[in-house]
């Protein structure tokens, strides 16, 4: 009896040690703030994920840039630190540039056409994603991005005068920039706020709720009406952290990870149309192009921009096909 006592405890000690064994834990960062949209979601889907398996496979995340800007994110991940990040285009680059195909300047104009794409390319930068080492949980975007200056931007000249911020090593604003004759100032985006209080520059580009989220909005006084271009944003692990997880909770994660990632681009969007008016209420001044034809000035910047991008972040084929894709849209939605 005594000997079964003890074998029956050896049994249960191993079931543990396996169940203990089983547990996949990912490590995920996120510039993000904590009680933002993105953390309020993530914390859902984190715990749905739990639940959903058992306990079997869990995230523990780092919100605020508490792991540094995203380029030191992707390093990280590389170096087995971390296994995850939520990230925008700028992370995604640093994996695979061709994907910021999806930031390429002035490229949208509307929701629609950005659903449409992602949707129309999804496998094809899903497998170009995989092939660098990453699995796409789900697809989400930081929003349309525009300009915040302490002087009002009207036309081209405007910018002549501007000390603007570009992100540190940020090809597709770097080209957006340059076409638009900015001379930028790059510095990581934890730097930004320190450099805005002592006057090394005054103005930024950003989604208007993440403008807010990071308090750029208090040393800025307008905002630019035109978009420059919509900042893409995915949730990513690495394939070598998501082959430690079993076949069929590999697949819970990627259904609940595509469920609560989509519920956020819907969040995202309402939320940064909130925050224009957050923006206005506060004293923002909103200026629009002097008139059609600077309107269209700018659009051809954009023009130049993407296409300077050709070959040195996206193939021509890819660049040609997605734009045709847009085209093609406005076409038919006509």
């Amino acid at each position: 009896m005594k000997f079964s006592r003890f074998a029956l405890a050896a049994v249960a000690a191993l079931a543990l040690s396996a169940q203990a064994r089983a547990a996949t834990v990912i490590k995920l960062a996120t510039l993000a703030p904590e009680g933002s949209a993105w953390m309020n979601i993530m914390g859902r889907l984190a715990k749905d994920v739990e639940s959903s398996t058992g306990g079997e496979v869990k995230f523990k995340v780092y919100a605020n840039g508490v792991q540094g800007d995203e380029k030191d994110v992707v390093r990280k991940i590389r170096m087995g630190q971390l296994h995850a990040g939520g990230f925008t285009g700028v992370g995604i680059g640093e994996i695979s540039p061709a994907v910021r195909v999806l930031d390429a300047p002035f490229m949208f104009k509307s929701p629609e056409e950005i659903d449409y794409v992602y949707k129309t390319f999804d496998g094809e930068l899903r497998k170009e994603l995989l092939d660098k080492g990453y699995v796409l949980l789900g697809w989400t975007e930081v929003g349309l991005v525009y300009l915040y200056t302490n002087a009002p931007i009207r036309q081209p000249s405007d910018l002549k005068a501007v000390k603007m911020w570009m992100w540190e090593g940020d090809p597709v604003a770097e080209a957006a920039l340059k076409a638009m004759n900015i001379a930028p100032v790059s510095l990581s985006v934890t730097d930004v706020m320190s450099s805005l209080q002592t006057g090394m520059i005054n103005a930024v580009y950003g989604s208007p709720l993440s403008v807010i989220a990071m308090q750029w909005q208090t040393r800025t006084k307008y905002m630019f009406s035109l978009a420059i271009t919509n900042a893409s944003g995915a949730l990513l692990v690495s394939k070598k952290q998501f082959d430690q997880i079993s076949p069929d909770n590999q697949k819970i994660l990627l259904d609940l990870s595509s469920k609560y990632m989509r519920e956020l681009t819907l969040r995202t969007r309402e939320d940064n149309r909130k925050a224009v008016e957050t923006l206005r209420k506060d004293g923002f001044t909103v200026t629009d192009p002097a008139s059609p034809a600077v309107a269209e000035q700018f659009a051809q910047a954009g023009v130049t921009a993407r296409r300077s991008l050709v070959g040195r972040l996206y193939p021509a084929s890819l660049f040609d096909r997605v734009e045709k894709a847009v085209q093609d849209f406005r076409k038919a939605k006509k």
